[in-house]
């Protein structure tokens, strides 16, 4: 250290022991803590001869920062990236269309509506430094368009017809950029007017009701007629007109009086009556089971007398209602998921079937129809229709009435003939008549058998009490004939029926037990061959000593108007396998052809020994 630097020191040690001194009063500090400062003077005067090395380093620090990065750069760097993110994101919305909709031109332009500068008037009103937009609602708002029309009590307000005119004219106005006077052109109106015409009148015209029946006369048995009435019709070419001249005329509040004309019926009363027939018919025989053939009359007499209005769909569950011992159904057999029970209404099946025969035959359009889930013995297999109904919902057979007069539906049920007919005007052309031809086209494995425990048999032996019935799968063809010639075979639609389990009795006990009241195996054996007897006889269609007679009676041919077929024909299809009272249960797939539309509409995808009831989990059928 220097002697300049002793000198300081021993400066600045005074100095700062004088200081102490005074402030505290006390000079008798101790020695080491004078010391401490010594030493802290001593690294401040080293400190200040550095300090023009330091002054050195500060400058090159200070050229450092001011080499280093400029903030003013960094931020508009920082802007422009902004700015072209929020380019990419605008472009990427207008051109993407998630919505599957197309954008307009005005939303996707970025260019904002120019004013007009130019003074321009339109009809009067200036649009003078408008947008062309608003300068169109100016122009229609300057209008007040109120234009109406009324028909008897009836009141209808037009939409403006000349605002597509408003806005060429406009649009050319803006082009042109000029001032000028423009004025709204009243031709080619004749399209628009026409369209809010038929508009109108499709609302308002009444159709003209044809003579036709009105009502039944149960005691008699016959359908009496009632006259047509006139219908209303607006005269579309008048009011086309009017609208036009009121709009050319400026007269843009107008109320326009709708004239009106009658129409008559195409059918009188006496026309009607003259060409009342019989356009479909069939007959089906039932079985000698009272309850069941109790359900077949009620349901029957339902039907009796019911008339169906042009264009109205008829709905079997509707006509009957529910089939409940309130209304005094009887229990008979009916199938729940494949299981043969005794339910309310069990055979009321056989009438729907007998009446979709007719309603096929007499030309009117099927609207709904199901197969049942085994095959019908009371018509052939593909030609019947299952109905279930728990009064709200369920299986239904409906038909639409597609002709220009009522039709009547009449019933007949006795000595277990059970006949049901349509009844009016011809629908078919003369000489043309339709029928239905069924053929089956494959056979559906059973189920797997059923067994039952008989402790009279040898353990390892197995009897078959009653035999397995293989499933089927239908498909059914719409014939037209035209005087007796077939013009048309077309496939109608496709029914699949599930087959009936064997079953079997087995001994699994280990030990043999003596039948009741025998004691020898012969007397063992005659029981088994009785019990398998009476087996067999549940899948027949009829029961009791009447079976016999029933299976001898003909099978006649699906009957179509104009075949020579009685009232009386039957259709004792040999295919049955209906279980007791001839009741089968929830029906099959049905796909549709030519002049039928089946609302139900499922594929024919049903297994054997699996549910085919169309998608109904548990119907009953009646």
């Amino acid at each position: 250290m220097s002697d300049l630097n002793r000198n300081r020191t021993s400066r600045g040690t005074g100095k700062s022991s004088q200081s102490r001194a005074g402030s505290s009063g006390n000079r008798g500090r101790s020695s080491s803590r004078q010391s401490n400062a010594d030493r802290i003077l001593a690294v401040q005067n080293a400190r200040n001869l550095g300090s023009g090395r330091g002054t050195s380093s500060n400058k090159r620090r200070g050229r450092r920062r001011r080499q280093g990065p400029d903030a003013a750069k960094i931020l508009l760097i920082l802007i422009g990236i902004i700015i072209l993110i929020l380019c990419v994101a605008v472009g990427v919305r207008s051109c993407s269309k998630t919505d599957g909709t197309e954008t307009s031109a005005e939303e996707t332009s970025s260019e904002p509506e120019t004013e007009l500068e130019a003074e321009i008037t339109v009809n009067g009103v200036s649009v003078h430094g408008m947008t062309k937009t608003a300068a169109v609602e100016k122009v229609l708002e300057s209008m007040d368009w109120q234009m109406k029309v009324v028909c008897g009590e009836k009141e209808q307000a037009l939409e403006n017809l000349l605002k597509e005119n408003v806005e060429k004219v406009v649009d050319e106005a803006f082009k042109k950029g000029e001032s000028a006077d423009y004025e709204i052109p009243t031709d080619g109106l004749e399209e628009a007017a026409a369209a809010q015409a038929a508009s109108l009148a499709g609302a308002w015209n009444v159709k003209a009701k044809n003579g036709s029946i009105s009502a039944f006369d149960a005691a008699s048995g016959k359908f009496t007629f009632a006259e047509g009435e006139n219908g209303k019709a607006v005269n579309e070419e008048k009011l086309k007109n009017d609208i036009v001249a009121r709009t050319a005329a400026g007269e843009y509040d107008a109320v326009i009086t709708a004239e009106v004309e009658e129409t008559a019926p195409e059918i009188t009363a006496a026309q009607a009556r003259e060409n009342f027939q019989k356009l479909g018919t069939y007959t089906t025989t039932t079985t000698a089971n009272k309850d069941r053939n109790e359900n077949v009359r009620l349901a029957a007499a339902a039907l009796n007398g019911k008339i169906i209005q042009p264009g109205e769909e008829f709905s079997f569950n509707l006509t009957t209602g529910n089939r409940t011992t309130d209304k005094g159904y009887r229990p008979a057999g009916a199938y729940v998921n494949g299981v043969l029970v005794e339910e309310p209404g069990g055979g009321v099946c056989q009438v729907s079937s007998t009446l979709y025969n007719a309603v096929v035959f007499s030309g009117l359009k099927t609207t709904e129809r199901h197969a049942h889930s085994y095959e019908p013995s009371y018509v052939t297999p593909g030609e019947d229709a299952m109905v279930s109904y728990d009064g709200h919902s369920g299986p239904d057979m409906k038909f639409v009435n597609n002709s220009k007069t009522a039709v009547g539906i009449k019933t007949s049920f006795s000595d277990r003939k059970l006949t049901i007919s349509i009844y009016g005007n011809p629908i078919l052309e003369e000489g043309v008549t339709l029928s239905m031809k069924s053929e089956k086209v494959k056979e559906l494995d059973p189920p797997a058998p059923t067994y039952e425990e008989d402790p009279t048999l040898q353990p390892g032996v197995e009897v078959e009490a009653k035999a397995a019935t293989p499933g089927s799968r239908w498909v059914t063809n719409l014939i037209t004939k035209k005087n007796g010639e077939v013009i048309s075979d077309e496939f109608f639609h496709n029914s699949t029926y599930n087959g009936k389990p064997a079953t079997i009795k087995r001994n699994t006990s280990g030990s043999v037990a003596a039948p009741e009241g025998e004691s020898s195996s012969e007397s063992s054996t005659a029981g088994e061959s009785q019990s398998s007897s009476a087996g067999s006889q549940e899948t027949g269609s009829q029961t009791g000593p009447t079976a016999a007679q029933g299976s001898s009676e003909p099978a006649a041919q699906n009957a179509g108007p104009g075949d020579v077929i009685e009232p009386s024909t039957e259709n004792n299809s040999p295919s049955g396998n209906a279980g007791p009272g001839g009741s089968d249960g929830p029906g099959g797939d049905s796909q549709v052809g030519p002049g039928f539309e089946d609302t139900s509409a499922a594929p024919d995808t049903a297994e054997p020994g699996g549910p085919s009831d169309m998608g109904f989990i548990a119907p009953r059928e009646d």
